[in-house]
C-alpha cells in the first residue's frame, strides 16, 4: 500500500521517502529535518506507535505537517497531529495533505 501512495503521491508533484516502521522513519528525519515538510504515519507501526513517533517529530520541529492515519478511531494527542480515518481513498489523502501543508505554512 505504502508504494501505491508513493507513486500516487509523486505524480501530484511531491516528494515522498517511505519506510515500514518508526524507528528508521526517525532517523531519516532526525538526519535532515528541514528536508520534510509532512509525515504520514499509521497509527499501528512495528515498535513504536505512528502517533508516539510524530509527537516526537513535532518535539523536534513543531511546524512540521503531520497526519496519522488509522483503521480504528482515533484522537491524537495534539491538535498538530491531523487523522485520516481508513479507509480512504487517495484523493482524500491529498487534499489532507494540501490542506495541512497550507495550515502550517500559516504558523
Amino acid at each position: 500500500m505504502a508504494d501505491l501512495l508513493k507513486k500516487y503521491l509523486e505524480r501530484l508533484g511531491y516528494e515522498v521517502d517511505i519506510t515500514n516502521a518508526a524507528e528508521p522513519a526517525l532517523e531519516m528525519f532526525e538526519a535532515r529535518p528541514a528536508r520534510y515538510d509532512l509525515v504520514l504515519a499509521d497509527l499501528t507501526l512495528p515498535g513504536m506507535d505512528g502517533e508516539e513517533m510524530l509527537l516526537k517529530m513535532l518535539d523536534r520541529r513543531p511546524t512540521l505537517g503531520a497526519i496519522l492515519a488509522s483503521g480504528y478511531p482515533h484522537h491524537p494527542r495534539s491538535k498538530a497531529i491531523q487523522f485520516l480515518q481508513k479507509p480512504f481513498v487517495p484523493k482524500m489523502l491529498a487534499d489532507l495533505i494540501s490542506e495541512t501543508l497550507r495550515r502550517v505554512q500559516l504558523t
